[in-house]
């Protein structure tokens, strides 16, 4: 029998985020590991960041669902080799 893994990663918000980074220098580097797979950071793969957007999310109508009216305002990190 094979056993499920179930990925559902929590997102992190603004709060948990200054929270990690209040005793940090300013001029500390921030680092990023990506998974190499779902969930497995045993593998991860380095990056650092290199920009940051804000952005409003919206979600467009699909063939399963129509589009929301909400939208989410969200900041978006961009990491690159390290």
């Amino acid at each position: 029998m094979t056993d499920v893994f179930e990925h559902a990663p929590q997102v992190w918000n603004a709060a948990q985020l200054r929270d990690a980074l209040k005793d940090l220098p300013d001029d500390a580097p921030i680092h990023i590991g990506m998974a190499g797979d779902p969930g497995d950071f045993d593998g991860y793969r380095p990056g650092v960041l290199v920009d940051a957007h804000q952005v409003e999310n919206w979600w467009p109508a699909t063939n399963a669902a129509p589009e929301r009216t909400e939208t989410e305002k969200a900041l978006t990190l961009f990491a690159d080799w390290e």
